[in-house]
């Protein structure tokens, strides 16, 4: 007969933390959120770290080059989705990489030629006041102006006017090369009390904007997460089906980690997938594989040579594997059950391989367990479709504001290449394994972000640790009742909120 796990699969949501003795200088402040993103050996350093432990899932409606370089501005990372052709997902790649810390790509540009009219449609569609007039409109091309909302009034102007007539032209412009350092750049706006400086290259083509605006910015985000060259880390998603094709491009675009994306990781099609990339590349091209549930599953991606495991079948907020295949695990048990295997593994070994828990975050407070329970960071979906940086649309429905929110499993993201077994050649998805749905649209990325991580620091204070690695040590956890779930919220009491009297 079968084997049979011992003990009852558990999620999140059955498991609270018991609060344990906090020094004074137990503060949130105080705490460091640092965390391996790729494997390392004993006594060395990871060669890629995370400055906050979450990363974005590999989603058609969540991690595009926006969502990549919003997320790695806040210390995390975000792998850019896979089901869309290598090209396209290496250009998303390249795009994030094109951007330095502090220095802006321009996506708003025009041509000598076009015409006021144009100019007003480029504000509205996108809020850029500061415009790029190149010899072409495009970046390709010099740079030969520059359009703000100085240099015309709508009200005395006829919308037909030429841009030529009323840009500011490059010759009356302050600018700076492109080999030059941020801080140099924000001394020039400073010293000219200009608003923007233009970067340009050799052949006056413009590289970047530096904004005025933005030095604030930069200086509060101090957790960006950065590669040598200043520019913003990025994470991209594979299959183990057009690997030899996909891999080089994503790898030429700068992409700093892969991950196969597949809704069950324990298998031949990812060894011979991480095989390959080890064959061509060596340790040079990090990847990360999944996702599997068990130590067992833990110990065979590891053994294959993956850098980091993922965990997690079927908690996603939109995947319905389990109801429809009945194979899965509950979150908090997966976690648990793989992060015992991989410090054994690392006794034996001497080889550190991050875990990481995918799926199952319902509440901010999870995301803490998760840690609790061992999992280096985190990759949430629902989480970070929510937010004005997603790729989707913001739509009103039925009284409320929601994005669109749908599973790489289901007809509408098609992405066959996550759940075929290698029988077949055609597209065409035999049963869904997601769904499509809306999730309430909860604003900006950092203003969220900063709230959800300042839970998980409070909550580590209350257990007297500092770093995550002290979190795992220190936490005590204990399962709940349905009881003390139900007494563990707002109970007894008539809420002023739904009080028609109050």
């Amino acid at each position: 007969m079968a084997v049979i796990l011992e003990g009852a699969s558990h999620t999140f949501g059955e498991y609270l933390l018991v609060p344990g003795y906090s020094s004074k200088n137990c503060i949130p402040a105080n705490v460091s959120l640092k965390t391996p993103l790729a494997k390392y050996t004993k006594g060395s350093k990871p060669p890629l770290t995370l400055n906050i432990p979450l990363t974005s899932a590999i989603m058609q409606s969540v991690s595009d080059d926006k969502m990549a370089v919003s997320l790695a501005t806040e210390g995390g990372l975000s792998f850019i989705f896979g089901s869309q052709t290598p090209e396209k997902q290496a250009a998303m790649v390249a795009s994030v990489k094109s951007n330095k810390s502090g220095f802006v790509t321009s996506d708003s540009n025009i041509s000598p030629d076009d015409t006021l009219e144009k100019v007003l449609d480029i504000l509205d569609r996108t809020g850029h006041s500061t415009m790029a007039v190149t010899e072409d409109g495009t970046l390709n091309t010099k740079l030969v102006g520059l359009v703000t909302s100085r240099d015309y009034r709508v009200s005395k102007m006829d919308k037909s006017a030429k841009v030529r007539n009323f840009m500011t032209p490059f010759d009356e412009l302050v600018v700076g090369t492109d080999d030059i350092s941020l801080s140099a750049a924000n001394d020039i706006i400073w010293d000219y009390k200009i608003n923007q400086l233009p970067i340009i290259d050799k052949l006056q083509r413009l590289k970047y904007f530096v904004f005025r605006k933005d030095y604030a910015a930069h200086k509060e985000n101090k957790l960006e997460l950065l590669d040598k060259e200043k520019r913003y880390l990025v994470g991209a998603g594979i299959n183990s089906r057009d690997y030899a094709e996909r891999v080089p491009l994503l790898v030429e675009a700068g992409a700093d980690i892969l991950c196969i994306d597949s809704s069950e990781g324990y298998s031949e099609w990812q060894a011979d997938t991480i095989a390959w990339i080890r064959k061509k590349y060596g340790e040079t091209v990090k990847v990360g594989a999944g996702n599997v549930v068990d130590g067992e599953g833990f110990r065979y991606l590891a053994d294959s040579g993956a850098d980091f495991v993922k965990v997690g079948i079927g908690g996603g907020a939109i995947c319905i594997t389990r109801e429809q295949k009945g194979i899965g695990r509950g979150q908090a048990s997966a976690v648990m059950d793989v992060c015992r295997e991989r410090d054994l593994y690392f006794e034996e070994t001497g080889v550190y391989i991050p875990v990481c828990s995918d799926g199952g975050i319902v509440h901010d407070y999870h995301m803490t367990l998760a840690l609790a329970m061992g999992a280096d960071f985190m990759m949430l979906g629902r989480y970070f479709a929510r937010f004005d940086e997603s790729p989707t649309n913001k739509m009103f429905y039925r009284g409320k504001y929601v994005k669109e929110y749908w599973g790489e499993g289901s007809n509408r993201a098609r992405n066959w290449a996550r759940y075929d077994l290698g029988d077949t050649k055609t597209d065409a998805l035999k049963f869904e394994e997601g769904v499509d749905s809306y999730v309430p649209y909860a604003g900006s990325l950092k203003e969220n972000v900063g709230k959800s991580l300042l839970k998980v620091t409070s909550t580590m204070c209350n257990c007297g640790a500092l770093s995550l690695p002290e979190l795992r040590e220190k936490a005590k956890l204990t399962l709940v009742s349905q009881t003390s779930i139900t007494e563990g919220g707002a109970h007894d009491v008539i809420l002023k909120d739904m009080d028609n009297n109050g």
